[in-house]
Parts: structure tokens; sequence; C-alpha cells
């Protein structure tokens, strides 16, 4: 009997789309000497815009793993050997025969996408089950929680989770690893004995924390430099009466309309600026350094910049400007919990054209953002509070809100910014009849 001839395939990180170079290794699924299947997950993989799990292009077994986690990797870059039983394989593309279409994030050809939460993964250990035995399911951890653990040597079986569901976190991690009680400075530190030592979060001596940048918070600082070291920023400011918009959402959370959904002032405001858009569609638009042109986009790419425990992300929300309010109450609602949760994919992280932050979830009353790149204008909305204001030449107690919008002022002229936020100012002040209009 002949022996089956043995190739070693090298499989290499593949481009993932979405103008992304590389991405940072957040965790192996499996082991030198795992038996492995065409398709199954190997690894993940944390991008600029979400973490991803990676199918193996080959079937066989694991000679080699080439990187660790932490390490970022760029496209093209190899990150392990399998020596496969069907001799030498071609990549898919290099063969003149028919090429299996390229999977990713865990699909198989045809495959349709699925939350990669929603499905739970092979754990590392499940290549090294034997007889038989099922394999341990994965803990169930935030990207950030699976990243930090891999820096800090922590296994994520030891951990408890303390997050929604039990999921684990950041901190949960900190914990286990024994970085969660920290002496802080100004106070004695008593001996301890063995503390875990890794290169991450590494103290020095003069009492500073240094904490390895990857992920969504490198690429989210590489941004916000970019864009403000090359879009001239400029911003408008306006103060306007919402008692009108705070009493309608009141009334739209008992209307039929609603249903399953939680209108708030949010979707009022986003609404708004669409309104504005359609009256300043420069707005809507980005400055082309390679022609020196502005390029108006006709359709409204709205982007939702979300807080997650990973870093900031602007989820988005497509064709926002052909939705009515329920729907878009319901889109914008549906793009943050998934961004929050970890389910978003790269594509649904890119691709907006004007985006919204609202740092009055946090109880401030403004700010100045900077301009997602690729973007004319971002608005901010403040906290809404009580505030004295003159209504009909008398004082009274209103429900107030601080708009501001940052603008690239290579195309965007302050006069045209300030139309724009006096339109959602007057539509945030009697949003009824602009929205009776829309209908």
């Amino acid at each position: 009997m002949t022996n089956p001839a043995r190739a070693v395939q090298e499989f290499r990180l593949p481009d993932l789309g979405e103008g992304l170079t590389d991405a940072d290794w957040v965790h192996w699924a499996v082991a030198v000497g795992d038996r492995v299947e065409l398709n199954q997950v190997i690894g993940e993989v944390e991008t600029a815009k979400a973490t991803v799990e990676l199918p193996s292009p080959y079937g066989g077994t694991v000679e080699e793993l080439l990187v660790e986690p932490g390490q970022t990797v760029p496209v093209g870059a190899p990150l392990l050997r399998i020596a496969t039983e069907d001799g030498p394989a071609e990549p898919a593309g290099d063969s003149d025969g028919p090429s299996r279409p390229s999977v990713l994030v865990g699909y198989g050809p045809g495959d349709a996408p699925q939350s990669r939460r929603a499905t739970r993964r092979i754990s590392a250990d499940a290549g090294r089950a034997r007889d038989g035995d099922p394999p341990p399911a994965r803990p169930d951890a935030k990207p950030g929680a699976r990243k930090l653990a891999a820096l800090l040597e922590v296994d994520l079986d030891t951990v408890t989770g303390t997050g929604r569901g039990g999921v684990i976190t950041r901190d949960d991690v900190r914990r286990t690893a024994g970085h969660g009680d920290e002496p802080t400075a100004g106070h004695d530190e008593e001996p301890t004995a063995e503390r875990p030592h890794s290169p991450a979060p590494e103290a020095s001596p003069e009492r500073t924390t240094r904490i390895p940048v990857g992920g969504v918070r490198k690429r989210t600082a590489e941004a916000v430099s970019r864009s403000a070291f090359t879009a001239p920023h400029a911003s408008v400011f306006l103060t306007c009466d919402a008692t009108a918009t705070v009493d309608l959402v009141s009334t739209l959370r008992a209307s039929p309309a609603f249903e399953g959904v939680r209108p708030t002032a949010l979707s009022i405001v986003t609404h708004a600026l669409l309104h504005a858009i359609a009256d300043e569609p420069s707005l809507n638009a980005h400055w082309d350094d390679d022609t020196g042109e502005i390029v108006l986009h006709h359709d409204v790419h709205l982007g939702i910049a979300t807080a997650t425990s990973d870093g900031l992300k602007v989820p988005v929300v497509r064709e926002a400007q052909r939705l009515s309010l329920p729907r878009l109450a319901r889109s914008i609602a549906e793009v943050a919990d998934r961004a929050r949760t970890g389910r978003s994919t790269p594509s649904e992280l890119t691709g907006s054209t004007v985006s919204v932050t609202n740092v009055g979830v946090f109880g401030v009353d403004g700010g100045t953002p900077i301009l997602n790149p690729g973007e004319s204008a971002i608005l901010a909305v403040g906290a809404i509070s009580d505030r004295p204001w003159v209504v009909d030449g008398a004082l009274a107690i209103r429900k107030v809100v601080t708009l501001s919008l940052s603008f690239d002022h290579r195309l965007v002229d302050g006069e045209q910014a300030g139309r724009a936020l006096a339109t959602i100012g007057a539509f945030l002040g009697d949003p009824v009849p602009m929205l009776l209009a829309d209908t």
C-alpha cells in the first residue's frame, strides 16, 4: 500500500477587505500537532473594524504556528504551516481549474454570515480532543478581553465573567492576572509573593504603566491623527430648546409604529440632520486629495459613534435618507447594539459619509468632535437638561440641548455649517410639522 503524499502548506493572512492592510492576532484555536479540517476556525484576528475568525483553507496536521497573540500581522504574512496528505495544493486562484471561493470569518463557500457570538466556536483545545470526547466550549469573552488575556498569559477557562450573560470583560482578566487591585500613587505597597509578570502592562520605576496599543484603539488613534492633521477643522455651536422633541419622544414610545423599538431624542436629532443635509449637501461629501475635487454623495450612510469595551466604533446605517423615523430609530439601535456586543462585521463599520456622536450620554453639555476620515461633517449632541429659558418674554424651565457641528473647511463654509445647524435646531424646537411633511 502506498502512503499518501504529504505536503506542507503555508497559510497567509488573507486580504480582509475594506482597505485594511494588517490585523492583530488575538487567539489561536489550534496547536502544533492538531488535526484540522477544511474551513475549521484556526484563530481570531482583530482589525480596525471588528474581531473575525479565520478558517483554514487546508485540511491536515498543524506543523508550526508562526505568529504570537498580540502580534500585528500584515496582509500576506504567513500564519501557520499545515501538513496535508493530498499532495501539493494550489492556493485559491492559482490553478487553471475551478477555484474554491475565498472564505473569511469562519464561513464555508456559499454560507451566509452569522454572528460570531450567535454560534459558539470550538475552543483552543478542540483539536486536541481524543477518543471522541466533545471539545469544551470556548469561554465567552469580549474581543478586547481575549487580546488582554493573551498579553497577560491568562487562561480564559480560569476567569469568571461578570459581564452581561457571564461574558468575560477586560476587568475580569485583570483581576485574574492580579492587576485588579494595584495600589495608587502615594500609597505604600505591601510586598506580595510571586505577583504574575507579563510584558504588558509594564510598570516602570517612575510608577507609570505602559499599555500596548493595537486593534481598534490603534486604528482609532491613527484615524483621528490623520483627520486632525489633514482636514482643516472648524466648529459651530447652537444651544436650543428641545422641549417639544422630548415630549414627542414620550408620545412616540406609546405608538404602535414604534413597537419593539425605543425611540430616543437621538432618533429625532439624526432625522433633523438628514433634513439639513438635503438643504446643504456639502455636509455629505468628501475631499478627493488626488484630484482636488469635492465629491458629493447621493446617499447618506450615517455613522453612529458608539463607545464599546474595545474602544470607539462607528457602525453605519446605510441609505439613511430613505428611512422613515421608526425604521431609522430601529436601525440606529440595531447597529449600535451589534457594535457594543462585538457582532459587527468589518463592512458594517466602514463606508459612513457623515457621522453623529451623542456625548450627552456621558452627562456633558457638548464638545468639538474630530471628523471621521473621509467625511466633511460630524454632529455632536450634548446632554438634554432643565435650564432657564425665555419663552414669549417670560422665564421658564425648558429642556435645553447644545449641538456642535465640526466640518472640513476645505469644502464646507461657515455659512453652510451655520445654516445646517440652525435647521437642526429649528427641527428640535418644533419637530411635528417637519415630520408630518415627510409623510
